[in-house]
């Protein structure tokens, strides 16, 4: 059997080896730097804006841009305060912990689900009270040989499910909860690794308020290391999860519990799987976007979803340009759908609790997603006209836009990486805006887009019905 390295994380800035200076010098160094840039291009800066005024004058891309900042500059203010006053809570004594069943869908996943397999299997969690259950999409690779060495390995701990054909993710996740033992179900995506705590840290929400449905865990980045891609992407998830979902959390109102790991009451869940599985969207099914669309549920069904930072999941991301950009069309689309869904239900009264914060960010969201991306078609309109302005423009704009994520991944992992905030700003105003105005134009396209069979990965029959493997027991004392 394969032996795994176990990952050495920092799970938040108290637990860093580091020293505190750190995070003074690095923030010190980004302010700095951008006062240095400001004044050596401050000139062409003020030039560059005033040209673009002159560019959009009595064009209606210029009132909403003014309307935009005051927006964004509101936004940042709120989100900056929800986010600073956000405390993640003391994990519960094995005495309170509730019994769980851990889900985990794979396709094509190869070598790396016995990996994900053994990390769960190795938490710091009573086995007595965990159920393991892989379930096997109808992979056209060796995944299943692969599930069955870490069931071998684990000997009555691991449940394994095997589907007939690829149905996709959300019914292999639906034939999991359908053998669900545990209070708590939790959701992990085969490409992932937990630390040793993550799963005592993701139920404790649940544990401490009996209205918290959903908890999302805090995702990063498991093959960082592999390239420019995944460090500018790690940079961007911590900004997405300690900043932004901290910030949700504080609302009671986390839009997206993610795949990568999250956690459902199984009493709240239960009634809703059967819509959650039939879920369909402009006559197709919705086959995209199952964990928002999930977490939506749970909410318009009054419960809370929370965001749990210590509950750390590593996750792969893509190595290049192109499936970096398929991953982030799937989830631009399932953001339009669900957007549209949560906006059926929020301004309703929807539930017990007070959902003001809620309401607001939901109006922000829509704001962006409708505004920002008709402001996408005005900035087109400044590069035919004005190319040498519009490229001052977006240096800057990097400068200005990766401080924020740049200053929280550093305050949160300690870690000189926080310097590709940069250039990934100016790579998604260059290469990756495009993608949520697509998405808006082509939300009914359900495509998975990144799950293929690769060439090193030796093919293998699926039988006709499926197979199935019992494991263990659980106790739910």
């Amino acid at each position: 059997m394969a032996k795994t390295k176990s990952v050495v994380v920092p799970v938040d800035g108290a637990s860093s080896t580091r020293s505190n200076l750190a995070i003074h010098i690095a923030t010190a160094a980004i302010l700095g730097g951008l006062a240095l840039g400001g004044w050596y291009l401050g000139d062409e800066f003020l030039d560059a804006l005033e040209e673009t005024m002159i560019v959009l004058e009595d064009s209606p891309w210029l009132e909403l841009a003014r309307v935009s900042l005051v927006i964004a500059v509101f936004a940042l203010a709120w989100r900056v305060y929800l986010a600073a006053t956000y405390r993640p809570q003391e994990p519960c004594a094995d005495g309170e912990l509730p019994s769980i069943t851990v889900v985990v869908p794979a396709y094509n996943e190869g070598a790396q689900v016995q990996k994900t397999i053994q990390s769960i299997a190795a938490s710091d969690y009573p086995a007595e009270r965990m159920q393991i259950l892989a379930v096997d999409d109808g992979s056209r690779d060796d995944t299943w040989l692969w599930m069955e060495r870490a069931a071998a390995g684990l000997p009555g701990r691991v449940e394994l499910v095997r589907l007939a054909v690829n149905s996709g993710k959300r019914a292999a996740l639906y034939a999991g909860f359908q053998r669900a033992r545990g209070e708590i179900l939790v959701t992990m995506d085969s490409d992932s690794e937990v630390l040793p705590q993550t799963l005592r840290h993701l139920v404790t929400p649940m544990v401490r308020d009996h209205l918290v449905g959903a908890v999302a865990g805090n995702v990063r980045v498991l093959n960082r290391t592999k390239g420019v891609i995944p460090r500018m992407l790690d940079v961007n998830f911590t900004f997405s999860f300690d900043f932004i979902r901290a910030s949700q959390s504080r609302i009671n109102t986390v839009m997206t519990t993610p795949g990568a790991l999250s956690a459902y009451r199984f009493a709240v869940v239960k009634p809703l799987l059967a819509a959650w599985l039939h879920q369909r969207f402009l006559g197709r099914p919705a086959n995209i976007g199952e964990d928002r669309s999930l977490t939506n549920f749970v909410l318009r069904s009054g419960y809370h979803a929370h965001f749990a930072r210590k509950a750390v999941v590593l996750t792969e991301v893509p190595l290049e340009y192109r499936g970096m950009c398929r991953m982030f069309l799937r989830w631009a689309r399932s953001n339009v759908r669900e957007t549209l869904v949560m906006t059926s239900f929020l301004f309703r009264r929807f539930r017990s609790t007070p959902a003001l914060g809620a309401r607001v960010n939901l109006f922000i969201h829509l704001f962006r997603m409708t505004a920002g991306e008709w402001l996408k078609l005005g900035a087109v309109g400044v590069i035919l006209a004005a190319p040498d302005v519009m490229a001052i423009n977006l240096f800057m704009g990097a400068a200005i836009g990766g401080m924020l994520p740049a200053l929280v991944y550093v305050w949160h992992r300690r870690d000189s990486n926080f310097l590709w905030s940069f250039p990934y700003m100016l790579l998604w105003m260059v290469g990756l805006s495009w993608i949520s105005l697509w998405a808006l134009l082509t939300p009914h396209k359900n495509g998975w887009l990144t799950r293929g069979l690769t060439s090193d990965r030796p093919s293998q029959a699926v039988p006709v019905k499926a197979v199935e493997t019992e494991g263990s027991g659980i106790s739910h004392g």
